[in-house]
């Protein structure tokens, strides 16, 4: 209560906040002022200044990504609401609203830097905990660009076997969407695999942790869709008519449209569907020796219809944080769509992209965003891209962009290979992404203690120039970023590009190749397909 009565005081006399009640809050911008915040997904579209138009609405959308009730300026004001806001930018006007509770606007000092630290002390600060340090050290490897919905024993085997053989280092393992029997019931199909139990072990035995790919819903017309129902852990139907008889429920389960046709859902706002789920995962780690979860799904627009949860009165971005929050049971874990869970420890990926050289572009700004609105434990899409359709005709795979997307990966927190490089790429280039890899793996002691103080004081393990060098003029830099404190990385992502633009702030920086440069400048530099540029500051 004392702390909460300081930071009031510390606010209203300091930072010039106030609460606004009224639902709706109109910002003028500042001159030379800059904003982030709201949505990885369109992390590119940041920062917006005085020209830009721009309205969203994160009421049941987070654009298949993190999401986050939070803007940040370069001015150091912000914007915080523990409700969905829509937000406009308009010619110099910010227009923000919730459809209930609270919008909180102030100055938390002069820069980005002052918004963000203040944003994490007071709204979302971080428990001191981290996500599975193999995330973080050795890269990760998902099955779904090799195997898509034949998610087998035998083929994953050879999947893994083949990393070790090329000499790519174990890691994750990622089994994606299909092991199962069906949606809701989880256990390994025995069409598809024969020995479970025994496939995990030598995994484990080549040097991978396994993760399952699981999500919050259930196949209808199942037995375990039918026992959900009869103990009320499914959401219902909002539409209380009655056009057959519903022998379980008193409502009729809501059946949802999702990208793998239409299915009940968990009602995870009910604790004892909360303890089946966590039950049901517990057993695959008890039976199996599974390590961890791939929470898919979960977007906040499934929950957008007229449905009936335990809990009454949830926005549909409720219904995503309840099923964030359950991966806090499991150190080993992703998702690609959250609400509300900035400073907890849970890896956060972006979503998929295409595999174009517009979506390459995308990564860094994207990752970006994330790292802004205070999700530390970040990884980009799977290297060259997650549609799996890019990946169905080899001969249109473009190798370059598999080789640069490897190189953007290398030097963040996270890389996560699904497209197996031996498979479509030259031996030449695939050698260059072994090379990013093991890079990867060098780099990795740092990258676990910039997560753990990630952990302690909620800094980001990487950070866009505007937040790493604030008040220099770096707001519109979308092509290089800050790992640490030290280590500035500047990857190619144009295509045929052998030579780039680098920003260096003040200092004294080397570069990879060992070379002095004086900082406060812009500097032209050679980058070869082989080369992934980084400069560590003395």
């Amino acid at each position: 209560m004392r702390k909460t009565l300081l930071v009031l005081l510390i606010v209203m006399s300091t930072f010039k906040a106030f609460t606004q009640h009224g639902e709706k809050v109109e910002i003028a911008m500042l001159k030379g002022e800059y904003w982030w915040g709201g949505l990885s997904a369109i992390g590119y579209n940041t920062p917006y200044d005085s020209t830009s138009i721009a309205t969203l609405d994160l009421w049941g959308d987070n654009k298949g990504n993190q999401a986050q009730p939070l803007l940040l300026s370069s001015k150091g004001r912000y914007v915080w609401s523990e409700y969905p806001i829509k937000y406009s930018f308009e010619k110099g006007k910010i227009t923000v609203t919730t459809r209930s509770g609270e919008i909180q606007f102030g100055s938390a000092g002069k820069n980005l830097l002052d918004a963000f630290n203040f944003a994490v002390s007071n709204f979302f600060p971080p428990n001191g905990k981290i996500p599975d340090e193999l995330l973080f050290t050795k890269p990760q490897y998902n099955t779904w660009i090799e195997l898509t919905y034949n998610q087998n024993e035998d083929d994953i085997l050879e999947y893994a076997q083949a990393i070790i053989d090329k000499g790519y280092p174990p890691g994750v393992l990622m089994i994606d969407d299909n092991w199962q029997e069906s949606y809701g019931t989880w256990e390994f199909s025995p069409r598809r695999f024969k020995d479970p139990k025994s496939m995990i072990k030598k995994l484990h035995n080549m040097g991978f942790k396994v993760m399952l790919w699981v999500c919050p819903f259930v196949s209808a017309d199942t037995e375990v869709f039918r026992h959900l129902a009869k103990e009320g852990m499914l959401l219902l139907d909002g539409d209380k008519t009655q056009e057959v008889l519903w022998a379980n429920t008193k409502n009729k389960a809501a059946i949802i449209r999702w990208w793998n046709g239409a299915s009940a859902c968990l009602d995870l706002s009910n604790p004892k569907t909360q303890d089946w789920f966590e039950d049901r995962l517990k057993y695959l780690m008890d039976e199996y020796g599974v390590d961890g979860f791939k929470f898919d799904a979960g977007d906040a627009d499934f929950y957008t219809n007229d449905i009936l949860s335990f809990v009454p009165g949830l926005s549909p971005n409720d219904h995503t944080t309840y099923f964030a929050k359950l991966g806090l049971q499991f150190p080993l874990n992703e998702y690609r769509a959250s609400w509300k869970m900035a400073g907890l420890p849970l890896a956060q990926r972006l979503r998929d992209k295409n595999h174009n050289w517009n979506d390459l572009q995308k990564l860094i700004p994207d990752l970006m965003s994330q790292s802004i609105m205070g999700y530390a434990y970040t990884c980009p899409d799977m290297i060259g891209g997650g549609e799996y359709q890019s990946f169905q005709n080899v001969t249109t795979i473009d190798e370059e962009l598999v080789v640069r997307s490897a190189q953007v990966h290398a030097l963040m927190p996270m890389m996560q290979f699904s497209v197996a490089p031996w498979r479509v790429l030259s031996e030449e280039n695939n050698r260059i992404c072994l090379e990013a890899a093991l890079l990867h793996v060098k780099m990795g002691p740092l990258i676990l203690n910039l997560a753990k103080k990630a952990s302690r004081t909620g800094e980001p393990i990487v950070k866009p120039m505007a937040l790493a060098y604030p008040n220099s003029g770096y707001e519109n830099i979308n092509d290089q970023f800050v790992l640490g404190d030290q280590i500035l990385v500047a990857p190619v992502v144009q295509k045929g590009r052998r030579n780039r633009k680098v920003i260096l702030p003040k200092g004294t920086w080397t570069d990879d190749k060992g070379k002095k440069y004086r900082g406060g400048r812009s500097v032209e530099i050679e980058v070869p397909m082989n080369r992934i540029p980084y400069f560590t500051k003395k």
